[in-house]
């Protein structure tokens, strides 16, 4: 299909786009009193905390009569290859580590989290993030999760990045429960590397109630008729999981509102299922783009719904004016179809619709410079 516009709204719809393109401080706290003062010059002291630093950092703390143990945990973490910095990090967030016992507490969870290949600036960083991490079981907890973790993602590397991206998932429940919907993933067919990319991309699918994974998985098969052996499956399983019923009804309600019947959307949705993962806003500024200013019809969308997921003002907008001036300058230029226009690379569009007509229309090349410079 050529692109095609009707009447002066779309004129002005384009002049209306440009072709460019877990803790908190407060900074007032009251210095500290009481049996926790001591702690303040001690953090001023050793580790460079500034006076309202340590009286935030101390208020968190409900009693300290000696500074036996805080001397004996930063030799530890100094042992363990942290700089100040990196300690300050970690008792900033977490001061209780202060209190903690080394030997049966802190180093065996410690030494877990650097056999695994966490150290230094990525070790303070994971557990400042979630203090609960010294608080769970060793044995009954971290290293159960540890091994859970390995056997989704498939190496030490792989659990190092996802812990890295997100500490919760050594304390948010229980490992079977990532093991359960695990399961749930591999019955349906879907092969271990593709869970592996979804669990790095956000392990927070595997970590929801097994039950609403089950009912999701369902949904996806039975309500929008996706196979489970279709490469839309596991997309269309992550879009309904960030949706809720009533969001996804309000956004096909949009999609109706234009004229697009039942099986449309879910004919667009087993193609792409992104597109109802657009905000409201997105979708009707859309389909008010694409169907009332430039008069596609609805099949041609359904059958190219990528269309919808490109960035009107940065990709969608500033192509078609390039194509109108064009046309006005009754210039010749590739007749192609819109699809392939707005699935152009930046650098392919430029030669194929920009500097052939350079000498001719030298502001449209100036401008369109601009969008891929480096």
């Amino acid at each position: 299909m050529l692109i095609r516009f009707r009447g002066n709204d779309f004129a002005n719809l384009l002049s209306s786009y440009s072709f460019g393109s877990h803790y908190l401080y407060s900074s007032s706290v009251a210095p500290a009193s009481g049996p926790t003062h001591i702690l303040v010059k001690y953090l001023v002291d050793s580790l460079g905390f500034s006076k309202e630093e340590a009286a935030s950092t101390s208020s968190k703390v409900t009693s300290c009569k000696t500074l036996k143990n805080p001397d004996l945990v930063l030799n530890f973490l100094k042992e363990t290859g942290l700089d100040k910095t990196q300690m300050k990090t970690i008792v900033s967030r977490v001061p209780k580590l202060l209190f903690r016992d080394v030997s049966k507490t802190l180093k065996p969870k410690f030494q877990c989290l650097m056999d695994l290949g966490l150290s230094g600036a990525d070790l303070a960083s994971v557990i400042a993030k979630d203090s609960q991490i010294v608080d769970r079981g060793l044995d009954t907890h971290l290293r159960p999760t540890i091994d859970c973790l390995r056997r989704i993602l498939g190496s030490d590397e792989n659990v190092v990045k996802a812990l890295k991206r997100f500490p919760w998932l050594l304390t948010f429940r229980a490992h079977h429960i990532m093991e359960t919907n695990l399961l749930l993933l591999k019955n349906c067919g879907l092969p271990d590397e593709r869970i592996r990319k979804l669990a790095l991309r956000n392990p927070s699918y595997l970590a929801q109630n097994p039950e609403r994974i089950r009912g999701l998985l369902n949904r996806v098969e039975n309500d929008f008729l996706v196979p489970r052996d279709s490469p839309s499956f596991l997309y269309g399983f992550q879009v309904l999981s960030s949706q809720s019923r009533s969001k996804l009804d309000s956004k096909f309600g949009i999609f109706k509102s234009f004229g697009w019947s039942d099986d449309d959307v879910l004919q667009m949705f087993q193609k792409l299922p992104f597109c109802v993962a657009l905000s409201e806003a997105r979708i009707q500024k859309a389909l008010n783009l694409f169907m009332k200013e430039c008069g596609f019809e609805i099949a041609y969308l359904v059958s190219h719904p990528a269309i919808l997921c490109f960035s009107l003002g940065k990709r969608v907008v500033p192509r078609m004016q390039v194509l109108k001036i064009l046309d006005e300058k009754k210039v010749e230029r590739r007749r192609l179809d819109l699809y392939y226009v707005l699935s152009l690379t930046e650098a392919k569009f430029i030669d194929y619709f920009v500097l052939p007509y350079k000498d001719q229309l030298p502001d449209l090349y100036e401008q369109l410079k601009k969008i891929v410079a480096p």
